[in-house]
Formats: structure tokens, C-alpha cells, sequence
């Protein structure tokens, strides 16, 4: 018996649900949110740490160790290494674009080297919250949810943020 592999995507019967503007010609996954009607909000660290950690500089691609020290601690980060982070974050930015033109969407994206900022108290809702501008991760989220106004808030490139509840990792 031969096991085809099916794509991710399709397990649970959810390809049929998909636009077919997505299913003929690309994996979708790739342009999914492009094709989302529903109200969708983004809140997403610049530099996520743990993105950092298993997809840009995973140890398995770092036999050397040149970033085993910025992967646990952004302050360590060499001129180079902040600079492809810097990259990564543009690209990033450029891909989220379009998705921010609706004004049925919200982002807010701060420069912090984070993770989850919303399951945990101090960067969700504390007086201390990361912020861009005035404008915490909560009452951003909240204004956006109950259209009390557009909230599409990108933060200055790092290390500008001084709001930035940034994770070390030992």
C-alpha cells in the first residue's frame, strides 16, 4: 500500500473551504491572509524570540555557536546580527502590507524581542506594558475590537522602544 502525503493544509477537509484563488495556483498558506474576509487583528513582536530561536538561527544551523548568544539574549547581538534582524523585520513589515489596508484590520507590531505578549499580565495590561507611542498592547487590541478607532501601530526599528519587556534566555 502506498501512503500519499497530503498537504497541511488540507487535512480535515479545510481545502474546500479555501479560495480557490489560492488552491489553483499556490500553496495557501502562503497567500491565505490575503484571502480572509473576516476582521482580522495582527499583534506581533518585531524580533519574536522564539522565531529567532527556531526558524532564523536554530542551533542545528549554527554548528559554530556565532549566534548561540544573540538567540538567548538580544543585548549580545553583534552590529551584523541586529542588521539581518533588521532585514527580517522590513521583509516582514512589507509582507504584512496589504493585509493593513482594510480598515477592518488591526496591527500592532512593537520592536520588542518577545513572544506571546498577550498571555502574560506584564505585557498584556500591566502599567508597564510595552507600548507604542501611549498606546499599550491591551487598549490597542481593545480599541480596535470594540471600533473605538483604527489601530494600525508599527513601532520605530529596534532599539528604540524603551517599553520593550525583551526575553533572556539562559
Amino acid at each position: 500500500m502506498r501512503l500519499t502525503r497530503r498537504p497541511k493544509w488540507n487535512f480535515q477537509g479545510v481545502a474546500k473551504n479555501l479560495p480557490l484563488t489560492c488552491t489553483n495556483h499556490l500553496d495557501p498558506t502562503s497567500n491565505l491572509i490575503a484571502n480572509i474576509r473576516t476582521p482580522l487583528f495582527i499583534l506581533n513582536a518585531a524580533y519574536d524570540s522564539m522565531q529567532v530561536q527556531a526558524s532564523l538561527a536554530p542551533s542545528s544551523a549554527d554548528p559554530r555557536g556565532v549566534w548561540h548568544n544573540c538567540r538567548l539574549n538580544n543585548a549580545r547581538c553583534s552590529a551584523s546580527q541586529i542588521q539581518f534582524l533588521q532585514v527580517f523585520r522590513i521583509r516582514m513589515l512589507n509582507a504584512v502590507r496589504s493585509f493593513a489596508m482594510p480598515q477592518k484590520n488591526g496591527l500592532f507590531i512593537n520592536s520588542c524581542f518577545a513572544h506571546r505578549q498577550s498571555e502574560r499580565q506584564n505585557t498584556w495590561f500591566a502599567d508597564d506594558s510595552p507600548a507604542i507611542g501611549s498606546k499599550g498592547i491591551a487598549l490597542a487590541v481593545g480599541d480596535w475590537y470594540f471600533d473605538r478607532s483604527g489601530i494600525k501601530e508599527i513601532d520605530c526599528a529596534y532599539p528604540c522602544d524603551k517599553t520593550c519587556h525583551n526575553l533572556v534566555f539562559k
